[in-house]
């Protein structure tokens, strides 16, 4: 019997939409595609004992040499790995709204195939966008005998075509970008909880909104009146709701979402900028020992990301990557601040358990959760 999760969402259609919409990536002849792969699958193996060294994670020990998890794959394939995560990840909230209303996904039926092949197309165009900008990536949701733990993502053509953008050095480029995404593994690794912990996060938000689903347009009308109100008064001159202050967005957002709902997404945030601002002090601890042209790599990247098409702008605005750029930097003030206040060993205790990870006001404020970790700053 098909899952009704399947019902909803035609995974099929999403994964050949973006294999279709995807723009082709530099032309390689097979002798250079493969040596690419085997440099970025050298490069991947090196990223994790200079992981070790700099975060002192027992956990990255014998990683380098398990080769299994680690997967090189062009543009198409990024994209079926993520609709497969993506397919794990909303099983839950889609088998929730389907049987909540299970006359509008009644199998074979012309609103059902409809529905779920506009889904699958809108999904396969945002994989296609994002699968010809994202360098890799480590996806801890996936789970297989090769890769029981998760599996690393290297996108071959995209670090190729950047790396001749940049002009920089291939090799160093390759390594630069390993040692980002090794750190990610490592932290699942050094937290093996995690995994379970943010899905269980996820899915409970993700069926939560579903089953909101008949409630969320007098909700949204409510909120879009509020704000024109707060809006309406700040003009005139009053004071209106403090809370007006913030990004109309951001307080619609709030007004269509549940407390519990609010709680949850405000953790999930905090716990993803955190494995984020890990990853980038890693990548700031990087020198010239290990990388040597990291200056030149860092200059020039942070560069691209202000260069910018119009469209890309406006895709990355839809897609919300920009916000999350801000969240991660947050995250990187956060870990970077603890660091240095109370050395690694200690900031190392956050993977010990959920009760370790910041509350998002903690990551705005680290000597909070430093304080209520027990810490001292070190002399």
């Amino acid at each position: 019997m098909t899952s009704p999760a399947d019902l909803i969402i035609n995974w099929d259609v999403a994964q050949s939409a973006a294999a279709r919409l995807v723009p082709p990536g530099p032309p390689l002849k097979p002798p250079a595609a493969a040596q690419e792969v085997a440099d970025l699958r050298q490069s991947a193996a090196e990223a994790v004992s200079y992981v070790h060294t700099i975060t002192g994670l027992s956990a990255a020990e014998g990683l380098g040499a398990d080769q299994r998890d680690v997967l090189v794959v062009d543009r198409p394939g990024w994209s079926a790995a993520n609709t497969d995560s993506f397919r794990k990840l909303l099983r839950p909230a889609l088998e929730a709204a389907a049987e909540k209303k299970p006359q509008l996904f009644s199998e074979g039926s012309s609103a059902q195939v409809l529905g779920s092949a506009a889904a699958g197309a809108e999904l396969g165009g945002i994989l296609a966008f994002l699968s010809a900008n994202v360098l890799g990536q480590f996806d801890p949701f996936h789970t297989s005998e090769q890769a029981p733990a998760g599996r690393l993502l290297l996108v071959a053509p995209n670090i190729v075509e950047i790396a001749k953008q940049l002009n920089v050095d291939r090799s160093d480029f390759r390594l630069w970008v390993c040692l980002h995404e090794q750190t990610h593994r490592v932290q699942f690794a050094a937290a093996p909880w995690l995994r379970d912990h943010l899905m269980s996060s996820i899915s409970t938000l993700s069926i939560s909104t579903m089953s909101q689903a008949d409630a969320l347009p007098q909700r949204i009308a409510e909120a879009v009146k509020g704000l024109r109100q707060e809006l309406k008064q700040q003009k005139s001159g009053g004071q209106g709701d403090a809370a007006a202050e913030t990004h109309p967005r951001n307080r619609l957002l709030e007004a269509i979402q549940s407390p519990e709902d609010r709680e949850i997404m405000s953790h999930l945030t905090a716990v993803m900028s955190l494995l984020e601002g890990h990853a980038n002090v890693v990548m700031d601890a990087v020198d010239a020992s290990i990388v040597p042209t990291v200056k030149t790599i860092r200059r020039r990247f942070e560069q691209r990301g202000k260069n910018r098409s119009p469209l890309e702008k406006v895709i990355r605005k839809l897609l919300q990557l920009d916000a999350k750029a801000a969240q991660y930097r947050d995250g990187q003030k956060f870990v970077g601040h603890i660091v240095e206040t109370v050395g690694m060993e200690r900031f190392n205790t956050i993977w010990e358990s959920p009760e370790h990870l910041p509350t998002e006001t903690e990551l705005h404020n680290p000597d909070d959760w430093i304080g209520r970790m027990g810490f001292t700053p070190q002399g």
